[in-house]
């Protein structure tokens, strides 16, 4: 454990000494954004720029910066939110970037726009590799299996929580099902509970849900 801190500790120092050989100056502020009019705004470069807002922010990039853009990666506006969008201007210009914002640039591509990766890099990604491809592995696994929307520690069965489940976990789908699962196996995964035939058992009674019990 020891190891794995200093190498964080060393990560985070390159980092901020990266940070500090950047030029990233605050420039005048009041631009207007999709994301309201901007409070803070930094020069990444001539031509990029990056905004925050009171309530959200990301990247302007004029037409000559976006153009630099991948076409698979570039939003026709020249915006880019700061969430996930953001590791598109990191991809374009990886010189404006320190390693470790680089090396989460990737991986934000990777976890939202794994198809566009694969065809950007020339790689093929798995579920070890991407969220979204993990999802997508789960969904295909499961579309045949109950598996839980909605769940709270039921009020009728002490020791057990109530599920509503929904074949492959898709809401809005027709068919709900309860089920009651121990509260010691209530474990979540990544991408949700799977109902166990064998072991949860439908359950058809008094609801702590007060959409459901409205039904009853």
């Amino acid at each position: 454990m020891a190891e794995i801190h200093d190498d964080m500790a060393t990560e985070k120092a390159v980092h901020e000494a990266e940070l500090r050989a950047l030029d990233r100056p605050t420039i005048h502020a009041g631009a207007s954004t999709p994301w309201g009019m901007a409070q803070v705004s930094r020069r990444y470069a001539d031509g990029i720029v990056l905004h925050s807002t009171a309530s959200h922010g990301g990247f302007h990039l004029d037409e000559i910066a976006n153009a630099v853009v991948h076409p698979l990666y570039r939003n026709d506006n020249g915006f880019y939110e700061e969430d996930c969008e953001w590791a598109k201007i990191a991809h374009a210009f990886p010189q404006l970037f320190t390693a470790y914002e680089r090396r989460l640039g990737d991986r934000t591509l990777r976890d939202s726009y794994p198809d566009a990766y694969e065809r950007v890099m020339g790689v093929a990604l798995d579920g070890s590799q991407s969220h979204m491809r993990d999802r997508q592995e789960f969904e295909s696994r499961h579309r045949n299996d109950w598996v839980v929307i909605a769940a709270l520690n039921s009020d009728h069965q002490p020791g057990f929580v109530e599920c509503i489940a929904t074949l492959g976990g898709f809401r809005g789908e027709t068919g709900e099902r309860r089920f009651l699962v121990p509260r010691a196996d209530y474990q979540i995964g990544r991408h949700g509970f799977v109902i166990d035939p064998l072991k949860h058992q439908p359950y058809d009674g008094p609801s702590s849900f007060v959409t459901w019990a409205a039904r009853q």
